[in-house]
């Protein structure tokens, strides 16, 4: 179990990782590009600042997945510090159980519903569904439930995956 949970996660982050660095290098190519186009030649290039929004956005959420998976998400850890291990782990445990509880009704439930609703809108300079730009969040959310489904059972077992290979 340990292995197959540590390949998930392994290529989990290789994953998301690559491809929040392939977006984020995509992002200032295009913004290079847009203000190329501005100073140098006279006349912008709208289409940059509709692809950079739209690219932010799948940025964020792809981090966000990230984060998750290698627990290196933003935390309040006042009351974490004053528990003792055994209560720290379950307290853990509970923050993990909400945040998957979260990811799966209001992410991806919630994602799915936006995307389905925004299929017949279409971006004004490119044309795109705006669909498919909203997929992004369902597809994360999948990303945080598997993450979420991996650090619940590293709280619950005491063992780091990482640590077993």
């Amino acid at each position: 179990m340990n292995n197959i949970l540590c390949n998930i996660r392994k290529g989990m982050n290789i994953l998301l990782s690559r491809l929040a660095a392939i977006l984020l290098s995509f992002m200032t190519f295009l913004v290079l590009y847009q203000v190329f186009t501005r100073y140098v030649l006279g006349s912008p290039a709208a289409f940059t600042e509709e692809l950079v929004r739209y690219s932010l956005i799948w940025t964020g959420f792809i981090g966000a997945a990230y984060a998750f998976s290698t627990r290196q998400h933003m935390a309040l850890i006042l009351v974490q510090e004053k528990l003792n291990p055994s209560a720290k782990r379950i307290l853990t445990a509970v923050i993990d159980t909400l945040v998957l509880i979260f990811a799966l009704f209001v992410i991806v439930v919630g994602g799915i519903k936006l995307a389905m609703s925004a299929v017949h809108e279409y971006s004004a300079l490119l044309g795109i569904s705006r669909g498919l730009v909203y997929s992004m969040a369902p597809i994360s959310g999948v990303f945080i439930i598997l993450a979420q489904i991996i650090n619940i059972y590293e709280d619950l077992t005491g063992k780091s995956i990482e640590e077993v290979k």
